[in-house]
């Protein structure tokens, strides 16, 4: 039994099939969150924008692909908008819309295709709110004053935040780790994504060239990200 005497973190759960939703909601719950339900996507921008501005906002979403009215990619590329650190797991029962899910700057942090175990939900709930809400030191980039705050999800050069979606930062932060080791594209598809085999290499490619040019953005004389012919990528911090 949880103590009544202490907050539970709120998730809110964007689903229109009422048997998924409480099945859900009852695996959260028993896992010591809070739960609101929604079934109808036009309803979900006005309860965050009452909610989000309380003491206890919500601290993620489990937001369904397809909704009646206000679809799923639209309400997530809404929500990174407005509320930039609220997380976001998209729930998709057609596989082939993944790649281009992932495709998109929408700064989903997550993603699970239906049909998902409710364990599973619980586990990538868990896992992606460790990764939102853990308060950690900046790390920083020698030589190029790079700073990645893993707090903010902000990727800061020189100061200057480069606006990176939640793929992006991640996929810069996998290479600062270790700097001059040349990552495949299918070592990056692994640390990124829970099942690459539906991802594409272009997409990997997709996301370091929109990354180089928002860098290029701030530094058009550096170039930290670099391609390796044949063989993947690298991140390369001038001395």
């Amino acid at each position: 039994m949880h103590d009544t005497d202490v907050p539970r973190e709120t998730l809110l759960i964007v689903e229109d099939e009422p048997k998924i939703a409480r099945l859900v909601a009852d695996y959260l719950e028993g896992s010591g969150f809070a739960t609101h339900p929604i079934d109808h996507g036009d309803d979900v921008l006005p309860w965050l924008q009452e909610n989000m501005a309380g003491e206890r906002p919500p601290g993620l979403v489990l937001l369904d692909l397809m909704l009646p009215g206000t679809d799923g990619l639209t309400l997530c590329r809404e929500i990174r908008q407005r509320w930039p650190k609220l997380a976001i797991i998209m729930l998709t029962a057609r596989v082939e819309e993944v790649d281009r899910l992932l495709g998109l700057e929408l700064g989903a942090d997550d993603y699970i295709c239906k049909p998902f175990s409710p364990r599973e939900v619980v586990a990538r709930v868990k896992a992606v709110l460790r990764r939102s809400q853990a308060a950690s030191d900046p790390a920083t980039s020698a030589g190029s004053n790079l700073v990645l705050d893993d707090d903010g999800w902000r990727a800061l050069a020189d100061g200057h935040d480069l606006g990176l979606t939640a793929v992006e930062y991640q996929l810069l932060k996998v290479m600062m780790q270790s700097p001059g080791r040349i990552f495949s594209r299918d070592q990056l598809m692994d640390r990124m994504y829970r099942d690459h085999r539906i991802v594409s290499e272009r997409t990997v490619d997709s996301h370091v060239k929109k990354l180089r040019k928002k860098i290029s953005d701030t530094w058009p004389e550096r170039e930290i990200i670099r391609s390796v012919y044949g063989v993947g990528y690298k991140y390369q911090p001038e001395e």
